[in-house]
């Protein structure tokens, strides 16, 4: 349990993880780089890739999916949302989600591995530079991730999870050459992570509150437009398990939608989606009962 503590609380005088800084620099001159050769096939290759690595990938996939396991899917389901979820290049999917497991299980607290308590920009992006947020033990992995930690595919693709974007770097160098690499690669992964870091840290500064949490979570219309519906966080917090995040008409869910569309050709089943009146009917026989 030591071991655990010691990870969760966010320590500024760690040692600065190097390797993850100078990749964060070097993606951000390469997204630079992009707005200097424009053109509409770049621009449509990052949209598509965003959309798939951000969207299906991170939101459906690692988070919705294999984090709170709103819904089911056959395992190569499972596996193609896994893979777009690493073209994010937001880590592979055993450690992105032990890490939002852990925020779940102690969020705005000492243990948050990333809260805005701490400071705005140690939620934003701060907390990836050091400690161990993002370099789990093996032992952290399995208390919060062991059902992922018994599937080899997804060790496998948490250990490569750079590989997919590797061949999709290679792909596009083929089709639209090296400006097609900077902007599908170089922009698309800059700006899906500053709209992932502000699901981190604006959502526990700004906007509004449907239910009263014990945590500092918001729903945030304007990240929820750039984050494909996860900036209904309030919601989500109140009720991590539901794949539906946009609670009201007006709380567009992209994310929620696509999960519907599988769940209507048979790709995911089991699918909870919170639903306020559903739950007062489900209630009140109990109620009664007692």
């Amino acid at each position: 349990m030591q071991n655990v503590v010691e990870f969760t609380k966010p320590q500024k005088k760690d040692k600065i993880n190097w390797n993850t800084l100078t990749a964060v620099v070097l993606f951000h001159i390469a997204g630079i780089a992009a707005l200097f050769f424009f053109s509409w096939q770049n621009l449509a290759a990052a949209v598509v890739l965003w959309w798939l690595a951000g969207s299906l990938g991170i939101g459906v996939g690692y988070h919705r999916l294999l984090t709170h396991r709103g819904f089911t899917t056959p395992k190569w389901v499972e596996y193609a949302l896994s893979i777009f979820g690493s073209l994010a290049v937001q880590s592979g999917p055993l450690t992105w989600v032990t890490t939002h497991r852990l925020h779940h299980a102690f969020t705005d607290t000492d243990k948050d591995p990333h809260s805005p308590r701490h400071g705005t920009y140690w939620a934003h992006m701060g907390w990836i530079f050091r400690g161990t947020a993002q370099n789990q033990s093996w032992a952290t992995m399995v208390r919060y991730c062991p059902d992922i930690t018994k599937d080899k595919f997804q060790v496998v693709l948490n250990k490569y999870y750079w590989v997919p974007t590797v061949i999709v770097a290679a792909g596009l160098y083929a089709i639209g050459g090296f400006s097609m690499v900077l902007w599908g690669v170089g922009l698309k992964t800059v700006v899906g992570w500053h709209f992932t870091w502000l699901v981190n840290s604006a959502t526990h500064l700004w906007g509004t509150r449907r239910f009263d949490t014990r945590d500092d979570s918001r729903n945030n219309g304007l990240i929820a437009a750039v984050t494909f519906g996860e900036g209904w966080h309030n919601n989500h917090h109140a009720h991590p398990r539901s794949a539906k995040h946009g609670l009201a008409w007006y709380e567009f869910d992209i994310n929620w939608i696509q999960i519907r569309a599988l769940e209507i050709v048979g790709l995911a089943k089991n699918v909870y989606a919170y639903d306020e009146k559903s739950e007062k009917a489900e209630l009140q026989p109990l109620r009664e009962a007692a």
